[in-house]
């Protein structure tokens, strides 16, 4: 119960990020011996994985229908289709992956800070469950599961957990020797884990995860602007070929974090010659006006 929610509030914060005020965590259930997780699953639903690579093992699996996958492509700056279809496209499912690996990569701080070990994770595999029925074999089992909803912009989804007797093992000795030798007043990271160890207090424990989620890597990009090239125009491209794009030498320049659109700006060179964006704006939950970022430009 503690890693299930403990993973679940890192989860659900940085769904807050992509859409504000449309998260809501549920209910974080362990599973009994022999139940599988892996049902009524929705046909078609989008599903990211990610498994335990260093430190740990075991797996993370989240599940949502086409639907809340679609809303949180769109939150990430996916252009809705033109008409509606059940099918995804490739982009959708690229942005859904995305916020996967971010959420997920979130539950492995939170982990890593209770275990008081730095917790790895493979990189995201997302695919469409054409047949739900088959992600057991799919997924595999563990020896215990944890099973948390969540509903995302109205739509539901699902975390389930593969969770290896060793890994509890483990994680109930890191638990325990909090308890006995309680951090000192100036090791945050410490105070971190026992916070979370604890259940995560209603102050504390939030505190706790944005501290862990302060050493996320993110990638971060700034764009001049698009075109859209039929694909034999783009094969047929010589070097140094000039391409229009949909905006002006002036224009502001789109700020994007991990596929999110964060902020504007506008294009400076720094004193050691490197391209940078003097910020003037974001559009983020958290804002910081002024900064100056340096970024490889795209």
């Amino acid at each position: 119960m503690r890693l299930g929610a403990s993973t679940a509030e890192a989860i659900a914060n940085v769904f807050e990020m992509f859409v504000p005020g449309a998260v809501e965590r549920g209910e974080v259930s362990v599973l009994p011996d022999g139940a599988t997780p892996f049902t009524n699953l929705p046909l078609h639903g989008v599903a990211a994985s990610v498994s335990y690579v260093d430190g740990v093992t075991g797996a993370n699996v989240l599940v949502m229908n086409p639907d809340g996958a679609r809303v949180l492509a769109q939150a990430m700056g996916v252009p809705a289709p033109d008409e509606h279809t059940p099918e995804l496209s490739e982009l959708e499912l690229s942005a859904v992956g995305e916020a996967a690996n971010q959420s997920l990569a979130a539950a492995a701080a939170a982990i890593s800070v209770v275990l008081g070990q730095e917790v790895e994770i493979s990189p995201p595999d997302t695919r469409v469950l054409d047949d739900p029925d088959g992600a057991a074999e799919l997924y595999g089992k563990a020896s215990h599961a944890i099973s948390t909803t969540f509903v995302i912009a109205g739509e539901p989804c699902r975390l389930i957990q593969l969770v290896p007797s060793a890994f509890v093992v483990r994680m109930a000795r890191a638990i325990d020797e909090m308890a006995v030798e309680p951090p000192a007043g100036g090791d945050a990271a410490g105070a971190a884990g026992a916070e979370l160890g604890a259940g995560g207090a209603a102050d504390g424990g939030v505190l706790s995860l944005d501290d862990a989620l302060r050493d996320i890597n993110l990638r971060v990009w700034a764009e001049l602007g698009r075109t859209r090239l039929a694909l034999g125009q783009a094969l047929e491209l010589p070097v140094g070929a000039v391409v229009d794009l949909d905006r002006s030498a002036d224009a502001p320049v789109d700020l994007f974090v991990n596929g999110l659109c964060f902020g504007h700006g506008h294009l400076l060179v720094t004193d050691d010659g490197e391209w940078a964006i003097r910020v003037d704006a974001l559009t983020g939950p958290a804002s910081r006006h002024g900064v100056t970022v340096a970024t490889p430009m795209q």
